[in-house]
């Protein structure tokens, strides 16, 4: 028991968490450049070095004002076994499995909540004014975001019960994740169709991106595609060719640039008609190609 308890209260090695970070941003890089899913529409140097800065900022961000407090939270619910997975007796495997799938359950609930709570989608729609999508817009999060989001993680490890263990390896899988799905990368279309119905991929998640939105409104899921079929706000059924990235009322690079993205939260949001699109013949269930 005592070996249990130490290994869930211990974090993923630092090499190994590196290693899979930047391995996962190096394969899904050459990849994009080898098989791209959309055609990019902004100079890719300027735009790189645009979410660069946001995800230098975001890193600080998450260093400062989450880490400090979620890290801590962790592993006083686990020494004092509280939280939900703690009323019951789970084997280590268990216990991590749990907490990754709660932890990106609560994920999708919070993620909804920034579209659907005006103040909260203030501080998300930079992340969605992107009007590319790649793997460098997985690290384009405004750090008024980041800093919002620490109570509602706090609440996550506290109710949840997770271990530093369960924490350190569902953000590790998360990261991992949303540098694959944001990425232009084009998989095989039979493939993705069966990879969508386990974990979110770059089409799937393409057409959350969309200017339209009932588009928007749909494929909420983080890591797992399951919420988003539970919920029944799974949306497939989009030609990829016909989805515009980017917010309605910011398809101007003008509007876009770095100082204007950062102090787009304490801006009125431009008012603009959101176009509408017919949905095609087919279920909701398959991925359109």
């Amino acid at each position: 028991m005592a070996r249990r308890s130490d290994l869930k209260k211990s974090e993923l090695p630092r090499w190994l968490n590196t290693a899979l970070i930047f391995g996962t941003m190096a394969v899904v890089a050459v990849m994009e450049l080898k098989r791209p899913l959309r055609k990019e529409r902004e100079d890719k140097v300027v735009r790189n070095a645009r979410n660069a800065t946001f995800a230098l900022l975001s890193a600080a961000t998450v260093a400062l004002a989450e880490k400090p407090v979620v890290a801590p939270l962790a592993l006083a619910v686990h020494k004092k076994n509280l939280g939900l997975l703690k009323l019951f007796r789970l084997p280590v495997w268990a216990d991590l499995l749990l907490s990754v799938l709660l932890l990106d359950y609560t994920l999708y609930v919070w993620h909804y909540l920034t579209h659907k709570v005006p103040f909260l989608w203030r501080f998300h729609r930079p992340h969605h004014v992107d009007r590319d999508l790649d793997a460098s817009t997985a690290l384009r999060f405004h750090f008024g975001e980041l800093i919002l989001s620490v109570p509602w993680r706090a609440a996550q490890v506290r109710l949840i019960g997770v271990s530093p263990l369960g924490l350190a390896l569902w953000q590790t899988l998360t990261l991992m994740e949303i540098l694959f799905h944001h990425s232009n990368l084009r998989l095989p279309f039979a493939f993705e169709r069966r990879l969508c119905r386990l974990i979110v991929t770059p089409r799937m998640h393409g057409i959350h991106h969309s200017v339209v939105q009932g588009e928007t409104d749909s494929n909420w899921g983080t890591i797992c595609s399951w919420p988003d079929y539970l919920h029944g706000t799974v949306r497939l059924n989009v030609l990829q060719d016909s989805v515009d990235i980017g917010v309605i009322g910011y398809q101007g690079p003008e509007q876009l640039t770095l100082g204007k993205v950062l102090a787009m939260p304490f801006q009125p949001e431009i008012e603009a008609v959101a176009p509408q699109r017919r949905p095609l013949p087919v279920p909701r269930t398959v991925l359109a190609p």
